[in-house]
């Protein structure tokens, strides 16, 4: 959540293009995400510079040498952000206008690719030399103090803010899902080289960065000293739909700053029939919307025949497994409703992914994790696409805390359930002996079976109540008898103080 001296930066910013003549709040947003990616490549370009310097591997910045535009070769060196936004208003204004921006709308030489699909429309709004000049200033100001906040998602948090302006935030259920918790969902399922990883409503590719993040982190070697694993990274690996453009745009350079040359983002409503997408994934990663308008003729009709319903929330589940291959994994964020709504869909989703798939996790998640945009109690399910059963028992988590304070100031705590959670997840065996009044523990498939497939935490656990000793009534009369002559005597006290 945005607080303190970076929202009255961010507040700062937004007057000056309203005072500047950029009055409509999508146009504020999109000009200024331009002007993040702007920035945020240069910084990446030195940054992947340093590393590749560090580990002895070629590399070549997309500002060296001379860069060709249009008709005209310039110096690459003069579109980088921290060498043109010294130059005078005038003087940057044409070089954003007539160079940086016809760059990075053509950065991504294939003309099919996500990136260029989504940077084609984009136009360069600013007005004036002088707006634009204001606009850098105050932009190198938010970095700055970004800078002092580098433990937290503070662009994701930006952008969230923003949109909080538009008053359409969470209108069709849209919350963007914190990074600390998408990276435990990552960690959880821990991504292979091979992996065709999907977020069938991606927004800003969230988990898709996340994942890439992952394999960067823990899988270089595998990754990047393997030609062809390396090639599956930057041009098959990921794979995002959402329905909105400005998600889209913000989500392709988004995976172009972290590093993914060519992921395959698409305009697609991923549960009609424009979405053929099946057998297809390894890995699905998802928060899909938990409500909103919904055209259910547009409803591909292989998912109403696992559960009949207008729910996203459950068809999206049903769309998951459709899209799995056989052998493909998933970790999503569900409402709680969906874990024991007794409707005729609700048990048939539940009991598609129980009895003919292998339900292996169910985390349920305190209610103010998605706080400040949301109150809805969530939780995650892990499963895998068998085709023919496999679920023996499942594993419940009941997560009290994730490292922040469950109001809306969301404060950092010392309290953090998250690497407890991966480390018992990654060691399952070792749960074996785990009560129901633990934290976390097994419950074999018959007994969920037999509750109708009913997957909340509360149907399983047991509160351990201890008994509670009293002390005899006369002691407590005594104790009473002497707090009441006590309070005697400092009043008695208090009356010849105020006589003086």
């Amino acid at each position: 959540m945005i607080t303190g001296e970076l929202k009255n930066k961010i507040d700062g910013l937004w007057e000056i293009f309203w005072t500047g003549g950029l009055t409509n709040p999508l146009e504020v947003i999109e000009q200024m995400t331009y002007l993040m990616f702007i920035h945020d490549l240069d910084t990446t370009d030195t940054l992947r510079s340093k590393e590749s310097a560090m580990l002895g591997l070629p590399y070549e910045s997309i500002f060296a040498n001379e860069v060709q535009i249009g008709n005209q070769t310039v110096d690459g060196h003069q579109l980088k952000w921290s060498v043109f936004h010294d130059f005078p208003a005038a003087r940057m204004y044409s070089v954003m206008q007539e160079w940086v921006f016809p760059f990075i709308k053509n950065l991504h030489g294939n003309k099919e690719s996500a990136y260029s699909k989504y940077m084609d429309d984009a136009i360069f709004k600013v007005p004036t030399p002088l707006l634009l000049d204001k606009i850098v200033t105050a932009m190198d100001g938010i970095y700055e103090q970004m800078s002092k906040l580098a433990d937290t998602d503070a662009r994701g948090d930006i952008y969230e803010y923003l949109l909080s302006k538009l008053a359409t935030a969470g209108v069709n259920g849209q919350f963007r899902t914190p990074r600390h918790i998408i990276r435990m969902m990552v960690d959880l399922m821990q991504p292979k080289a091979d992996d065709l990883i999907c977020d069938p409503a991606c927004g800003t590719s969230g988990f898709l960065v996340a994942a890439s993040d992952y394999l960067k982190e823990n899988r270089k070697a595998e990754v990047f000293f393997n030609r062809s694993n390396r090639d599956h990274y930057m041009n098959h690996m990921f794979t995002g739909f959402d329905m909105d453009r400005t998600m889209l745009r913000i989500g392709a350079m988004n995976m172009m700053t972290h590093g993914v040359e060519n992921p395959f983002i698409e305009y697609r409503d991923s549960l009609s029939d424009q979405n053929p997408d099946r057998d297809k994934y390894s890995l699905i990663l998802a928060n899909p919307p938990f409500k909103g308008s919904l055209d259910a003729e547009t409803i591909s009709t292989d998912l109403l025949k696992i559960c009949k319903t207008k729910k996203t929330e459950l068809l999206f589940l049903a769309l998951f497994l459709k899209m799995l291959k056989v052998g493909g994994r998933c970790a999503c964020i569900v409402p709680d409703g969906v874990l024991f709504g007794s409707s005729t869909a609700h048990k048939a989703i539940r009991k598609e992914i129980i009895e003919e798939n292998r339900l292996e996790a169910v985390i349920s998640m305190p209610s103010g994790v998605f706080k400040p945009y949301a109150g809805v109690s969530t939780a995650i399910l892990i499963f895998t696409k068998t085709g023919h059963g496999g679920t023996d028992k499942v594993w419940f988590y009941d997560m009290h805390a994730d490292g922040f304070s469950l109001d809306d100031k969301r404060s950092p705590i010392t309290e953090n359930d998250i690497p407890d959670i991966i480390h018992r997840f990654g060691n399952l065996d070792a749960e074996e002996n785990r009560s129901r009044t633990d934290q976390s523990f097994f419950v074999p498939e018959n007994e969920i079976v037999s509750n109708e497939y009913d997957l909340s935490m509360n149907k399983y656990k047991k509160t351990e109540y201890k008994p509670v000793e009293y002390p005899p009534t006369s002691e407590i009369l005594a104790d009473l008898r002497k707090l009441e002559k006590q309070i005697g005597e400092e009043m008695n006290a208090l009356e010849q103080l105020l006589k003086l």
